[in-house]
């Protein structure tokens, strides 16, 4: 659950109030990719949102790597819940991760260190307004 709550405070250094989380959202940081947060679905006490980066390639852009995110507002924690499919670019750079249920724990430190590394690059998403 720490791990859990990491990842809220985390998050928060994105968004100030990921309750209020916009719909679709880039952020734009010069000399990184442009990072994407698209939200899926809301409910009263939970968001399910996609965080990825943004590349071109040939005629597509690819959103690595593609997790998508449950935030609990209630309990102010935010887990993993699915990784995308890794492509040839992306294992170039990162080691796949392994698709078992043990993984949690391996997505959620791929989710809390990446947090920390848009944070520390400057991105960030304004709240959609109350």
């Amino acid at each position: 659950m720490t791990l859990y709550e990491s990842n809220y405070i985390r998050l928060g250094w994105l968004v100030p109030d990921p309750r209020r989380l916009p719909d679709r959202a880039l952020s734009m940081v010069e000399g990184d990719s442009p990072l994407e947060l698209t939200v899926l679905e809301r409910a009263r006490y939970t968001t399910i949102a996609t965080l990825s980066y943004l590349f071109d390639e040939r005629d597509a852009t690819l959103r690595e790597p593609g997790l998508e995110l449950r935030v609990y507002h209630d309990a102010r924690l935010a887990e993993v819940t699915s990784v995308g499919p890794a492509r040839a670019g992306l294992a170039r750079v990162q080691p796949q991760l392994p698709r078992s249920p043990d993984s949690r724990w391996s997505s959620n430190m791929l989710l809390n260190k990446w947090l920390e590394y848009c944070a520390d690059r400057g991105h960030g998403f304004a709240p959609v307004p109350a």
